[in-house]
């Protein structure tokens, strides 16, 4: 209980050296743990991908079109269970600062594939029944205040002209995990209009998406795949949804390198300031230490001052950071557009990185005073002037 006073009376001696190093502390942990946000944010979708899902995709580029006639060649290839389609419309809502997912799409199938995004047997049968239709996510109607029945215009870049969706359901998502951001229309709405405006591109999907009935030949259905079109005038690369995912972060993986290095370049910046501090506190103390030398204070005795004063410093500076961590990032996930990040959650491996690399920190820090304190000898101590 003495040497647990003793820290304690230490810790508190210069209030205010002390106060700024919490803070210091404090703040690295936050900085820490909203970079670390970041980044698993964008992994986001690749958590959510299934097993059981391939996407079949032109084997240039993702790109450029394939031709909608592949679905039923798809559909008989040995293992395939349902297939579905996607293309990437684009388009402008409001202004161009308004981004989220707009794709045309089968209606018949893609809720199908798609059981994630939870809409209800009314919804579905109206989607598919009415032609200019949309679906959008939770999110995305709550972002700008949208119902069931009310109109949504968008004007066309990759399909020029102005194109107006009647909103017929809202999805669900099915966890947190879900991206509740898309909007969803007929693909034949697309493709009839382009009959007469750009005839050359009638008849073109983006991308396929094939649900399998075995995850554990999802190789095998891939191969399967891609040989059916091998030589054609539109080759066909399938991978599962996780791999295409992966490829498509990976071309952000500069920025996410980078946002990497700084989370843990924080941590240097901690163990900096709290090993300040120390080295500070452990100089002005060689006096001290001599005395207590003499007065038959051992090595173990004076390794639990220093630790314990560098570990005190550091749970509070950590325990703040993490305190007021949550907050910051719920805060930040209702400000930031959920089109940005459909999913942004402090995960649990964050939370054990940030009390992780404190603890570390604390034990780091104190490793050169003890050592200073150990060394000095008790003459050289009383000699120290500083």
């Amino acid at each position: 209980m003495k040497i647990l006073k003793l820290i304690l009376k230490n810790s508190l001696r210069h209030k205010l050296r002390t106060f700024l190093t919490i803070c210091g502390i404090a703040i690295a942990v936050i900085a820490f743990g909203m970079l670390r946000t970041v980044v698993t944010a964008w992994y986001a979708g690749i958590e959510a991908s299934a097993a059981d899902r391939l996407i079949t995709r032109q084997a240039v580029s993702f790109i450029f079109p394939l031709p909608y006639t592949y679905k039923d060649k798809i559909a008989n290839v040995e293992g395939v269970d349902q297939v579905t389609f996607a293309t990437w419309f684009q388009g402008v809502y409001i202004d161009k600062n308004q981004f989220f997912p707009r794709l045309a799409v089968d209606p018949e199938t893609i809720f199908d594939v798609y059981p994630e995004w939870i809409v209800t047997p009314e919804e579905k049968a109206t989607f598919q029944r009415e032609r200019n239709s949309c679906i959008i996510g939770e999110d995305i109607a709550a972002m700008y205040n949208l119902e069931v029945g009310d109109a949504m215009t968008l004007e066309g870049d990759i399909y020029p002209g102005d194109w107006q969706f009647i909103i017929r359901g809202i999805y669900k998502k099915r966890d947190q995990t879900v991206d509740g951001t898309g909007m969803f229309f007929h693909w034949d709405y697309i493709n009839e209009r382009m009959k007469v405006d750009d005839p050359i591109r009638v008849g073109e999907v983006g991308w396929y998406i094939v649900k399998i009935k075995d995850p554990n030949q999802s190789a095998e259905v891939s191969r399967r795949i891609d040989e059916l079109f091998l030589n054609s005038s539109a080759e066909t690369k399938t991978e599962t949804e996780r791999a295409f995912q992966q490829g498509f972060i990976a071309s952000f993986s500069s920025i996410i390198t980078a946002m990497n290095f700084m989370s843990f370049v924080i941590i240097g910046i901690i163990m900096l300031v709290l090993g300040n501090t120390m080295i500070m506190s452990s100089r002005e103390r060689t006096r001290e230490y001599a005395v207590m030398k003499t007065l038959g204070f051992s090595t173990p005795h004076l390794t639990s001052l220093i630790l314990g004063e560098s570990m005190f410093i550091s749970f509070l500076g950590g325990g703040l950071g993490l305190f007021l961590l949550f907050p910051l990032i719920e805060g930040f996930g209702m400000v930031v557009p959920k089109n940005w990040f459909p999913i942004f959650n402090l995960e649990e491996i964050t939370i054990v990185l940030a009390a992780s690399s404190a603890i570390l920190v604390g034990i780091v820090a104190a490793i050169f005073p003890i050592q200073k304190a150990i060394r000095t000898k008790i003459v050289d101590g009383f000699r120290f002037v500083g």
